[in-house]
């Protein structure tokens, strides 16, 4: 076990003592978003950043030049730079399970091979291996010289997964639906709701179906579960349409075509039914939340090709390298991070949202509350010590304009201060007219009108000369002075995703090294999954039932006078 090293505690640095000092100064001298912006001409200019397809404009947050200062110096005081360079170098910071933390070599080119070692093990030759094993197999799968038992073209797949192993591919694949060119779409199952698998297989055609089955140690309960009624639902549609006629023979030959793993477990992947040869790895320095730009993502190099996961992973990379190389008080991604925890330490605001304005980006926030909750909601630093401040945010949001008519009344005028990110893209890959109205700029005009109705509010006076009835005035008026960052990119396209992915990841980084948590650790997805496995045998055992608590015991007794 390698010597973990104790955090840094931020709440007892010098920076925090004066961040805490500026938010009084800020709140007593009543800042607005307003003030700041009459006060200063060149705020945006100062306060806007570019990199590669994505422009940020980070003005209308509540800082000034002064606390992103300061929120330098804490950054400096915890050791950022050194820790994240100490991630990229292959340290083992996951300091719980004693692993080094190198999603990032997923995405290095094959010239950096020997530059990223864990132990004896060249990590970015192994990636390049195996990129090259996948982009072979979908090729062969894209093109038609794969086949399903029948020899019927494989025009859909199914894949199988949870957590990391689901809701990055589906968020991929959905935000990039436009770039899906081979005629094959993808169906992603996770849920072990026994309704999930049976409206996800309804529509699909099993001779013409590719089941992947997404579990690193091939024992994960939901997936195995599904994978196993993913076959019972091939084999037995297959011998009903008279392909196959029952034999132990015909069936193993079809799981070998129908089937194909994402897993280093080769013995039970052989086990189950699937040839080894069609099984391909990830290591255990890639977190399944980490993991969508890894042989995780086979699903989409099937559907969008190997040149487009080039692409996708050269946007990680050119943000990897963005963020390593640049000092922090130009780093935009640096201080995204750094402003979050401004807002959760100093200004008590526990929720961000998130707010894409792209249809094809409807699955990102969902994509996001994984990686940063399960990343940063935690109550211990990596030493095992007590935290000393807030830690994690609540992540949530909807694309636009959808959530304008759902939750925005909240973040306008509700008690509670959202910080929200908005991104938009300024090209459409589906430009639409309504008579003279082009529609992708009605919908960007949403875009830039709720930030700025955010930032500055209505007053009471501008209410007045609306002429509105003065018993309404206190309904209409707008405080303003509500946080927003505006991520403005060129076109979705893999790479701009792959920089706004890695974004978020650094993103949680930053945060989780200010509060000294482990970030690649979620042990707190263990303990429900230990008492399920204890707790449902007493659905029929007395036993069992005896056993549980109280609660769970009427909840029981409801299930057994009620199930059909």
């Amino acid at each position: 076990m390698s010597t973990i090293p104790t955090p840094v505690d931020a709440t007892k640095t010098p920076a925090w003592a004066a961040l805490d000092t500026r938010h009084n100064e800020l709140v007593s001298s009543g800042f607005t978003l307003k003030s700041a912006f009459a006060d200063n001409p060149n705020r945006v200019d100062a306060l806007s950043f570019d990199l590669d397809d994505l422009h940020f404009d980070l003005s209308k947050n509540l800082v000034d030049k002064t606390t992103l200062g300061l929120l330098c110096d804490l950054a400096r005081a915890v050791g950022l730079e050194q820790r994240r360079d100490a991630m990229f170098a292959g340290a083992r910071i996951n300091t719980t399970e004693d692993r080094a933390v190198l999603h990032t070599a997923l995405r290095r080119p094959l010239s950096d091979a020997g530059t990223v070692m864990n132990g004896e093990q060249d990590c970015v030759a192994d990636v390049h291996k195996t990129l090259d094993r996948m982009y072979d197999f979908a090729e062969r799968v894209r093109s038609g010289a794969w086949t399903g038992i029948t020899g019927k073209r494989i025009e859909h797949v199914l894949s199988i997964g949870i957590g990391g192993s689901d809701l990055g591919p589906v968020m991929v694949y959905e935000a990039l639906k436009p770039y899906a060119d081979a005629g094959i779409d993808c169906t992603y199952v996770s849920n072990i709701d026994p309704n999930d698998m049976a409206e996800k297989v309804r529509r699909l055609d099993p001779e013409t179906t590719l089941c992947i089955v997404v579990s690193k140690t091939f024992t994960t309960l939901e997936t195995l579960t599904n994978a196993r009624e993913a076959r019972a639902w091939l084999l037995e549609s297959l011998r009903a349409s008279g392909v196959l006629d029952g034999s132990a023979e015909q069936d193993a030959a079809a799981i070998k075509k129908h089937f194909v793993a994402v897993s280093t477990a080769l013995d039970l992947v052989e086990d189950f039914g699937i040839d080894p040869a069609n099984a391909f790895g990830f290591w255990s320095w890639v977190g399944g939340r980490y993991s969508v730009d890894s042989a995780v993502g086979l699903s989409l190099i099937v559907a969008l090709g190997p040149q487009r996961f080039r692409e996708f992973l050269a946007g990680f990379h050119d943000l990897d390298v963005y963020f390593q190389a640049t000092p922090l008080e130009k780093n935009v991604v640096a201080l995204m991070g750094l402003i979050n925890v401004w807002y959760v330490n100093f200004w008590g605001m526990g929720s961000h949202a998130v707010l894409p304005y792209n249809q094809y980006l409807h699955r990102f926030p969902a994509y996001l509350q994984q990686l940063t909750m399960e990343s940063n909601g935690k109550s211990v630093r990596w030493d095992g010590s007590p935290v000393s401040s807030g830690t994690g945010e609540i992540f949530w949001g909807e694309p636009g304009t959808n959530g304008q008519h759902a939750f925005y009344q909240l973040i306008h005028q509700g008690t509670r201060v959202v910080p929200a990110d908005f991104i938009a893209f300024v090209n459409t890959p589906n430009p639409t007219r309504d008579g003279d109205q082009d529609v992708h700029e009605l919908f960007l005009g949403n875009f830039l009108a709720q930030t700025k109705a955010l930032a500055f509010g209505k007053t009471a006076d501008e209410v007045r000369a609306e002429g509105t009835p003065e018993r309404v005035v206190p309904a209409r008026v707008f405080a303003g002075n509500r946080p927003t960052t505006s991520i403005f990119g060129t076109e979705l396209t893999p790479h701009a995703l792959g920089e706004l992915i890695a974004l978020y990841e650094h993103i949680t980084f930053v945060e989780g090294t200010v509060w000294g948590v482990d970030s690649y650790d979620q042990w707190g997805v263990e303990l429900g999954k230990q008492l399920a496995k204890q707790i449902t045998p007493a659905f029929h055992d007395d036993a069992a039932l005896a056993e549980q608590d109280a609660s769970t015991k009427a909840l029981i007794a409801y299930y057994r006078e009620h199930r059909r």
